[in-house]
C-alpha cells in the first residue's frame, strides 16, 4: 500500500512546520547555520505556489476519501449527482455557486483513462464540465459553450499517457496530475425545473477507457493511504497538507524551482532528501514567509485586478499556459473562489466595498444595487448576483433561504417604473413590497459575486470583454437612503 504519511524525517519536518503555522514556536537559540531571510523567502513563496494545491488536496479528501464527511461526494470514478443548488450546509468549497445543480466527479487516472460521455441537452439549457486537475489548472471544457449540446464522449488522460484517439471518442484531454475532478454545472431554471435538470444528469456517464471499448482492464492502481485533511484545517496544517499533496503534483519546468525550494525546508521533498533540524528561529521565519505571502494575495486581488465601480474584475483563471508560472495569479485565483471558470465560460467581478470605497457590512448598512433598464449583464447563458459572509466566504443562512438572485428570476422580480431593477441587500427583510427582491446579507462584513456565465464576446454591442475596456460594466452598490 502506498502511504503518504511515512515515518520518516520529512513527516517530522512537515509536523514542525505545521507547529510553526499555529505559532507554537518554543523559546530556542538559534544555531547560526540556516540564512533566515532565504527561509522567509521560501516560506512566503512556498505558500503562494502551494495555496491552490493545498485546497485543492483538501476538497477532494472530502469529497471522494473521507466517506464520514459531511461534504463526501462519491469515490473516485463515480459521479454524484446532486439534485439541488448549493446552501449554507455547502462548506468544503468557499464562494460555492448557487445557480446551478452540480455533478460531482473526481478521476484516478493512474490505472488508465476514463470517458466521461454527455448527452444531448434540448432547448437553450447551458450545462458545462469543467475539467480541474491538482494543479488547478482549467485543461478542458465540455459542455454548451466548448462542444455544443450535442451527446458525445470525451476521454480524460494522466500525465505521461500516450497513444491515438480512440474510436467513438470526440475529444482527448490531458490532465498534469493522477488525479483530476470534473464539476459539472446543469443549469436550472426554476424551482419546478428540477426534474428536467435531473433527466440531463442521468445522462452523464463515466467509465473506464476499457470498459468503453468492451476491453479487459489493466491491474488497478496501488491503494494510497491519504493523510486526511479538510478545508478548515488548511491555515493550521498547510504545510502537512501540502507535503502530502505534492507527491501527486509531478513537477514541471516552471514548478522545478519552487520545488527544489521547498524541499530545502521538507516539504515534497521525498524520502532520498536529507533534511537538516529546523529550529525555532527557522519555525518563526517560516510562520512570517506564510504571512507576508497571504498578504500578497490579497494584495493582488484588491489591486491586481481592473475595477469596475468598486467589482475588482479579471481574468484569474485558466490553464498551464495561461498562468506560465504565475504562482502569485493562481493563488489569487483560488482565494477568489476555488474551481472557477475560463474569462470565455464565465466571468466573476466581486466586492467588498460601497461605491464610495467603504467596507460592506450588513450590521452598519442597508444597501442597493441597480440594474439600468436595458443593462443587465450581458450573456449569452445567464448571470446572478450571489452573497456571501464577508470573513468565511460561504453562503449564509437566511429566512427565505435566497443566496442570490439571478436572471431567470427576472419575471417574478419588481421593476421600477423607468424599467430599472433594483436588488436591496440587507440583514433585515426590507418589507413585503420589496421582499421579492432582498438578497439577504451577514449581520456582517459583506462579500458578493457577480457571475456572467458565458459571456457576450468583445464584438457584441454590451460586453463585459474584454476586461478592463469592455462597453458594459456592473453598477456600484449604494449605501441605501
Amino acid at each position: 500500500m502506498s502511504k503518504l504519511h511515512k515515518p520518516t524525517a520529512r513527516l517530522v519536518a512537515a509536523a514542525l512546520l505545521a507547529a510553526a503555522s499555529l505559532g507554537l514556536v518554543a523559546e530556542a537559540e538559534d544555531t547560526g547555520n540556516p540564512d533566515l531571510d532565504a527561509v522567509r523567502t521560501i516560506a512566503e513563496e512556498g505558500f503562494i505556489y502551494g495555496l491552490p494545491i493545498v485546497m485543492n488536496y483538501s476538497v477532494m479528501y472530502e469529497f471522494a476519501v473521507d466517506r464520514n464527511s459531511s461534504q463526501f461526494k462519491a469515490p473516485f470514478n463515480q459521479i454524484l449527482n446532486t439534485a439541488r443548488v448549493a446552501t449554507y450546509k455547502d462548506t468544503a468549497v468557499v464562494t460555492p455557486n448557487s445557480d446551478t445543480p452540480y455533478s460531482f466527479l473526481w478521476l484516478d487516472l493512474r490505472a488508465e483513462p476514463m470517458v466521461i460521455s454527455v448527452p444531448e441537452v434540448e432547448g437553450n439549457r447551458y450545462y458545462v464540465v469543467q475539467l480541474v486537475d491538482g494543479n488547478t489548472y482549467n485543461y478542458g471544457y465540455i459542455g454548451t459553450r466548448a462542444t455544443g449540446t450535442g451527446a458525445g464522449s470525451y476521454l480524460v488522460v494522466g500525465p505521461g499517457w500516450k497513444g491515438e484517439k480512440p474510436a467513438g471518442i470526440d475529444k482527448v484531454f490531458q490532465s498534469t496530475t493522477p488525479f483530476s475532478f470534473a464539476v459539472i454545472r446543469t443549469q436550472l431554471y426554476n424551482p419546478a425545473d428540477m426534474d428536467n435538470v435531473k433527466k440531463v444528469q442521468a445522462g452523464y456517464k463515466a467509465q473506464p477507457l476499457s470498459a468503453f471499448l468492451d476491453k479487459p482492464a489493466p491491474p488497478a492502481a496501488p491503494e494510497i493511504d491519504f493523510l486526511p485533511a479538510n478545508t478548515a484545517g488548511i491555515k493550521d496544517n498547510f504545510w502537512q497538507y501540502l507535503d502530502a499533496a505534492l507527491e501527486f503534483v509531478p513537477a514541471s519546468a516552471t514548478s522545478k524551482d519552487i520545488r527544489a525550494r521547498l524541499a530545502i525546508l521538507g516539504v515534497g521533498a521525498g524520502e532520498t532528501v536529507k533534511l537538516k533540524d529546523i529550529s525555532a528561529a527557522e519555525r518563526q521565519a517560516i510562520v512570517e514567509g506564510m504571512k507576508a505571502g497571504e498578504e500578497r494575495v490579497a494584495k493582488y486581488l484588491a489591486s491586481g485586478m481592473h475595477d469596475l465601480n468598486g467589482w475588482p474584475t479579471g481574468s484569474l483563471f485558466g490553464d498551464k499556459a495561461y498562468y506560465n508560472g504565475d504562482w502569485l495569479k493562481r493563488a489569487a485565483a483560488v482565494k477568489a473562489g476555488l474551481y472557477g471558470n475560463d474569462a470565455a465560460e464565465a466571468v466573476y467581478p466581486l466586492t467588498r466595498v460601497d461605491a464610495s470605497g467603504k467596507e460592506l457590512d450588513g450590521s452598519k448598512h442597508n444597501y442597493t444595487l441597480t440594474f439600468p433598464a436595458g443593462q443587465y449583464p450581458p450573456v449569452k447563458a445567464f448571470w446572478s448576483v450571489t452573497m456571501y459572509d464577508g470573513v468565511s466566504q460561504l453562503l449564509i443562512e437566511n429566512p427565505i433561504n435566497r443566496y442570490l438572485i439571478n436572471s431567470p428570476m427576472l419575471p417574478e422580480l419588481q421593476k421600477n417604473p423607468d424599467g430599472s431593477l433594483t436588488i436591496y441587500i440587507q440583514h433585515e427583510p426590507p418589507g413585503k413590497e420589496k421582499e421579492s427582491n432582498w438578497l439577504p446579507a451577514p449581520d456582517g462584513p459583506i462579500y458578493m459575486v457577480l457571475r456572467l456565465y458565458w459571456p457576450e464576446p468583445a464584438t457584441a454591442d454590451l460586453s463585459i470583454l474584454p476586461l478592463g475596456k469592455g462597453s458594459w460594466a456592473p453598477p456600484s452598490v449604494e449605501v441605501a437612503p
